[in-house]
């Protein structure tokens, strides 16, 4: 089977990216099947290509991927119109793979939703099969962040996720609240499954050589965000646990910030002025040296902005690499992560925007080793009872043979 596979943000491990397109297309070649990676230059990930762009694209073989990349450079700092540009023209350059490449099925998988557009051509007009993947619910999640709230925007965003749905053959969300999504634009569950981001066992269960960041001492409790810094992120409340501590007088917690994006700039400058010297920023790393990190690390924060339609609407990638290393998960938001993690007794759960319990859960942990130890113990009993990326990318690849009918 030949499978044209649309990911904008595609990226190889050697990135500091999300690495679950390259998994899946690295089964289905291990499957003996053939794959084409259309993408973007994403800020941060690394597709393995190194060769000049001869106008506007290049492509190459990549761990036996056959990549084509556009020269549409995104990242989580540019601007909305920028942003949606870049959206809107990796779309268009895409509808002539449709016509120009042979395959047997059409993958696209979001974000953005403008990834659906090819394989709505694909699929009316080239009459292939057509598999969506949906790792947010768009417009649902920028509407109710209020980025977007032009009501002419929000209705075609809308038509758009709905003409994807509908032209599809099959459908995979990534979270429960996805799932319901797709199917309250009336698309029957018998077209949808859930497969959610996965844990790579082999990577995070095995580092090389440990590390902390500078200001951080062995000593240190070391809680860690690894991820975007944007508006959906809510970074804001990790600072105002910092602040907490720090008026409690307690020097032996340190938070770690890993990664990019546009708040980072205004956290920066927040820490700054509050002289929060318990809070660490630290570039984006690639999955090798980010699995090490972690390897050193006492907790993984899973922090989300406190709007509803997160609460069971995503599928983080940072806390499947934080259970993948054995670590126990702290999270401010309820939902279905919430949910697993109490109910395997892997973490905590804390209320939003609740500093104090917050900063009681980070004490509570620097005080209990031993419990500490337990939870980390429980969270790679889930990682590789539930969400094991070797396990679900075999799932993948038999949902795409069902799709081909």
């Amino acid at each position: 089977m030949k499978i044209l596979y649309f990911h904008q943000h595609f990226s190889t491990p050697k990135g500091a990216a999300g690495i679950r397109s390259y998994a899946m297309a690295s089964k289905l070649i291990e499957n003996g099947h053939q794959v084409t990676m259309v993408c973007g230059s994403y800020h941060g990930g690394e597709t393995g290509l190194k060769d000049d762009f001869v106008k506007g694209r290049r492509e190459g073989l990549v761990d036996g991927i056959r990549v084509i990349e556009f020269d549409l450079a995104y990242s989580n700092s540019s601007g909305f119109l920028k942003r949606s540009w870049l959206f809107m023209f990796f779309a268009l350059r895409s509808i002539g793979l449709v016509f120009s490449e042979k395959y047997d099925l059409v993958f696209a998988t979001t974000t953005p939703l403008t990834a659906g557009v090819p394989g709505i051509f694909a699929r009316w007009i080239k009459r292939k099969p057509f598999v969506f993947e949906v790792r947010d619910l768009w417009p649902e999640l920028p509407k109710a962040m209020g980025v977007i709230k032009n009501p002419i925007v929000l209705g075609l965003m809308s038509f758009l996720e709905w003409a994807s749905y509908k032209s599809a053959t099959q459908l995979i969300g990534l979270s429960p609240g996805i799932v319901d999504g797709i199917a309250k634009r009336g698309i029957s569950h018998n077209k949808i499954t859930m497969i959610p981001n996965g844990c790579d066992l082999a990577l995070f269960s095995n580092p090389t050589t440990p590390w902390r960041p500078k200001g951080v001492s062995e000593n240190d409790l070391m809680a860690v965000f690894t991820g975007t810094h944007g508006i959906a992120n809510g970074l804001d409340a990790v600072l105002d646990v910092a602040l907490e501590l720090k008026q409690r007088n307690i020097k032996n917690i340190k938070i770690v910030l890993i990664g990019q994006g546009k708040q980072k700039a205004e956290l920066q400058q927040r820490a700054s002025s509050n002289k929060l010297d318990n809070v660490i920023f630290h570039d984006p790393v690639d999955k090798e040296k980010l699995a090490c990190l972690l390897a050193s690390a006492d907790i993984g924060l899973q922090i989300l902005a406190n709007i509803p339609a997160f609460y069971y609407g995503t599928s983080p990638n940072k806390f499947f690499d934080y259970i993948a290393a054995g670590l126990p998960v702290l999270t401010n938001y309820q939902g279905w992560v919430a949910d697993l993690i109490t109910d395997n007794v892997c973490g905590f759960a804390v209320p939003a925007d609740n500093p104090s319990d917050f900063a009681d859960a980070l004490e509570g942990a620097n005080n209990s080793k031993e419990q500490m130890n337990e939870m980390g113990e429980n969270t790679l009993k889930l990682a590789k009872s539930q969400f094991d990326r070797d396990n679900l990318s075999e799932e993948f690849t038999s949902y795409l043979f069902k799709a081909m009918g």
